[in-house]
């Protein structure tokens, strides 16, 4: 553990991802998610001081999962252990607003998002005559399918005897909505498109762009350093291990708008690193503190989720979910692998990365897994080798550290 707080204490900026709230019992179970109603007690900040982070993004997919009530409470106390933190806030304006943090070095801004959120987390704009809404910093995304002529006619004919498409139909004879575009049907809350290829296209929403780009060049007018955070679950298809479309899209238009660097975060496990006009994006890095299964309490509706009464316990509802640790989180060995990613910049410009690798506990029990320690596996490092790869990036390792030289 020393060794690698030494590690990320000799740099000046120390970033993580929050992903819990805040606060001991402070908040009411929100209605929905990020899947386990994530609450740590405040001394969780004690121990994420002592390994030096100074810089927090806490926009992700659990939020609000104790409602406005955890949202404001996390805020107090990551404000009382002095951090600077971004990405959330009382209205959308404070959740999208870059935060700084002034360093030997100079001046770094952070601005943090998530893509994977349940609608009602959206933070709201304020109005002179309305307050806003507390929530998250979102980016918002497009999908649609293309499919042939033969499957688009049997979509269709699945639409009409079900009814699915009922409201938007009625609403388009009584012109409240727009016909169907040629070629184009709409299936629930998905769109269609006839084509001879078949797959799916993902872009990101203009309206969340221009935000995020109206925040960076606020940043870059203020700041040295341009960091973003992007908590990101989406993928390509079936492929966990690959970003999806739209986040490449929005990563490089934040690089072109004059950010410095995209850390990503969410699914849990290792994407790829790309270099892309001389700065970094690393789609994903992974975990670093990962203790799911260890809330000490739990709200009704994740027993109701399971068929559990009220006198199972949160052990017998972490393994009824986990089938007694034989799916899920527990016997994929890739969520506790991870790296620490280091990086040395010059005159403004990111000259190398350096990536280490951690572990995290793979076959510890429940209670021992989830504190990273440095590890010597070499296969860490290949992984996310292999993954860069795919978007050109070389990854050298010597003496089990992962380097990038720019």
């Amino acid at each position: 553990m020393e060794k690698l707080i030494n590690l990320i204490q000799r740099n000046n900026v120390r970033f993580t991802n929050l992903e819990t709230t805040i606060h001991n019992n402070e908040g009411v179970p929100a209605a929905v998610s990020g899947g386990t109603w994530a609450m740590s007690p405040p001394s969780v900040l004690d121990d994420i001081k002592k390994y030096g982070f100074n810089l927090i993004g806490w926009a992700n997919n659990h939020s609000l999962d104790y409602g406005s009530e955890g949202l404001h409470a996390t805020a107090r106390y990551l404000d009382e252990k002095g951090f600077v933190h971004a990405g959330v806030g009382r209205n959308l304006s404070e959740a999208s607003d870059p935060k700084y943090l002034d360093t030997p070095s100079g001046r770094i801004a952070l601005i943090a998002l998530t893509s994977t959120f349940h609608e009602s987390n959206v933070a709201g704009e304020q109005r002179r005559n309305m307050v806003g809404r507390p929530g998250i910093n979102p980016l918002r995304h497009k999908k649609t399918m293309f499919i042939s002529k033969d499957k688009m006619n049997i979509l269709k004919e699945i639409a009409n005897s079900t009814a699915i498409n009922a409201v938007e139909e009625l609403a388009m004879k009584d012109g409240f909505m727009k016909p169907y575009e040629d070629g184009k049907f709409l299936f629930g809350n998905y769109d269609f498109v006839e084509s001879e290829e078949e797959g799916a296209t993902t872009e990101p929403s203009e309206k969340d762009v221009e935000r995020v780009v109206r925040s960076i060049k606020e940043a870059k007018r203020q700041a040295d350093i341009v960091l973003i955070s992007l908590h990101a679950h989406e993928m390509e298809g079936y492929k966990q291990e690959e970003p999806a479309e739209f986040l490449q899209t929005f990563s490089r238009k934040c690089i072109d708008e004059g950010a410095d660097a995209i850390i990503g975060h969410g699914p849990h496990i290792i994407r790829g690193v790309e270099i892309y006009q001389g700065k970094p994006i690393f789609y994903s890095l992974g975990n670093f503190i990962f203790q799911n299964e260890t809330v000490p309490e739990l709200p009704a509706d994740f027993y109701e989720k399971y068929s559990l009464t009220n006198d199972h316990t949160v052990a017998d509802a972490f393994d009824t979910r986990s089938e007694n640790n034989t799916i899920g989180f527990a016997v994929k060995e890739g969520i506790w692998q991870s790296v620490v990613a280091e990086w040395v910049m010059e005159e403004g410009k990111v000259t190398e990365i350096l990536l280490h690798p951690i572990e995290l506990g793979f076959k510890q029990t429940r209670s021992e897994k989830g504190w990273p320690i440095l590890s010597e596996k070499r296969q860490i490092l290949e992984n996310l080798q292999g993954l860069s790869e795919t978007f050109g990036t070389k990854i050298e390792i010597n003496e089990n550290i992962g380097r990038i030289t720019l």
